[in-house]
């Protein structure tokens, strides 16, 4: 391990690609590993007066991207097997059903074009499958703010899919 009680930066330097070899070889991807050792990074940089006063730094440093990429593959998981149920109760679906890849695509875009609290409320509802009361503990907000939400997420993205018909025809 070098040396690290310098400054930041040479931490960083010293022991990123070491850090991002280590991680790839746990997860097996490398663009994983390097996002969740960059992040992690990023964190000790808020904290790092005190973190480099530990007997390992580094230790630290690892214990974050290496959660950081577990979180991440469980929420991939988790996306994977809310794939996997769509198409298990729908049986005439093929996985890899261009035209289901194109509905995923485009519901992402209409979501996209939402301001964010609509956006959060109704992909929350509409794809995570959450109760309002769920939504509104999880936004801090009110059942009746996600209520209104959602109602005006449902009237924006009819005024859009309504003007996107109209294009095409």
């Amino acid at each position: 391990m070098k040396n690290l009680d310098g400054d930041f930066e040479q931490a960083f330097v010293d022991n990123y690609e070491r850090l991002v070899n280590s991680l790839t070889a746990i997860v097996g991807d490398r663009e994983l590993a390097r996002d969740s050792v960059q992040e992690a990074f990023v964190k000790a940089s808020t904290r790092w007066r005190k973190i480099r006063g530990y007997d390992d730094p580094m230790a630290w440093v690892r214990r974050v991207a290496i959660n950081r990429s577990r979180d991440h593959l469980r929420a991939t998981e988790r996306r994977r097997r809310r794939e996997r149920k769509v198409i298990d109760q729908n049986p005439t679906l093929d996985p890899v059903d261009s035209d289901m890849v194109d509905a995923a695509i485009r519901l992402h875009d209409l979501l996209a074009r939402l301001p964010p609290q609509q956006r959060a409320a109704a992909t929350l509802y509409y794809l995570e499958e959450l109760s309002v009361d769920d939504i509104a503990t999880t936004l801090g907000i009110t059942g009746g703010a996600v209520k209104y939400h959602l109602n005006q997420a449902r009237a924006t993205l009819r005024i859009v899919v309504e003007r996107d018909r109209r294009l095409h025809e």
